[in-house]
């Protein structure tokens, strides 16, 4: 489909919303191909995703944004939706990025906490029957983009021997990590992706975005996400603090079934995260990405730390050792 098209399109569907005499301004992206305008007009602000088929789908999103807002969590309300044409109207939170009110002086431990309070509510939830699982499938699938995508930019070879050694490794630790409950994960819970809202009480005060790949796994997962960012560093002293936060509200999760969860996950994690910023500069020419890669691997030798993890981390000194565990190109 051409520009013009798609633009045609957006303005039919603004029109059918009540938005056609809106201003519109460009909103930065992400790495996905979905792009965002901020509109204002008569009815004061909200945001159009542009999530353009078949490479995208809008409903994920909409599922999971009506269940968090259903269980008061700071998801954007839905305005309008088309699905066939992947268009949706949110709710505009504004601009307050913990990322950027953090560079701004803001108390880490104050918006950590507040999100984490976030995740212990909605680990609390019924968990919707609509929403796909986080299975060992799923996970395996993940880390292979390490070993397709990291390991070949980097210059390493693995033989055959080595792939089937990562893959049962990798069998035996996931078990672990399903020590602790199930409960909706929504994947990419990070300060890129939440928003400061001081004027809402509550878990309300904590704003959500790019959450449409949420699934049902392991309640470590968005823990991790938090605390282990690839994009910015997460002071020492909050990191103890925050999961102890989360784990006083959780008295049923065992610290050290816990620990352990937090640790394979995190690992998981971020070695999916090195295959992906490794794709993200072969097959889409996103360099900018590589300039994240010393941070994600020093998260992963943090959750190497871990005894659990003793198998992978020889595996690893094996085939990526330390030397190449940086930009891969």
């Amino acid at each position: 489909m051409t520009d013009s098209s798609r633009e045609a399109l957006i303005t039919h569907f603004l029109e059918q919303a009540g938005w056609a005499d809106a201003q519109r301004s460009k909103l930065a992206g992400d790495a996905s191909f979905r792009r965002y305008d901020r509109l204002e007009g008569p009815k004061g602000r909200a945001v159009l995703m542009d999530a353009p088929p078949p490479e995208e789908d809008i409903r994920p999103f909409v599922r999971v944004a009506r269940h968090l807002t259903f269980l008061g969590l700071g998801a954007p309300r839905i305005l309008a939706t088309d699905a066939e044409t992947g268009f949706l109207l949110l709710e505009d939170l504004g601009d307050a990025i913990f990322t950027r009110v953090l560079c701004e002086g803001a108390d880490e431990t104050v918006l950590y906490s507040a999100a984490i309070d976030a995740l212990a509510l909605l680990h609390k939830a019924r968990t919707p029957d609509d929403i796909p699982p986080y299975d060992d499938d799923l996970l395996l699938f993940e880390l292979s983009l390490l070993t397709d995508w990291f390991m070949p930019l980097a210059g390493l070879d693995l033989s055959p021997d080595g792939q089937k050694e990562f893959i049962r490794l990798w069998e035996e630790l996931l078990p672990l990590a399903r020590a602790v409950p199930d409960c909706v994960v929504l994947r990419d819970y990070h300060a890129d992706n939440l928003l400061w809202l001081p004027d809402r009480s509550g878990a309300a005060s904590v704003g959500q975005l790019d959450f449409q790949d949420a699934v049902v796994g392991p309640l470590a997962y968005d823990i991790v996400s938090l605390l282990e960012d690839a994009r910015r560093d997460v002071a020492p002293a909050t990191v103890p603090a925050v999961i102890d936060h989360y784990l006083d509200q959780m008295p049923d999760i065992s610290r050290e079934d816990f620990d352990t969860a937090y640790a394979v996950l995190g690992a998981q994690r971020n070695l999916k995260i090195a295959g992906i910023f490794c794709r993200l500069l072969s097959r889409d020419g996103k360099a900018a990405y590589q300039d994240y890669m010393p941070r994600v691997w020093r998260h992963v030798a943090t959750d190497l730390c871990h005894p659990a993890l003793e198998p992978l981390s020889a595996w690893l000194d094996r085939w990526i050792p330390p030397a190449a565990r940086t930009r891969a190109a």
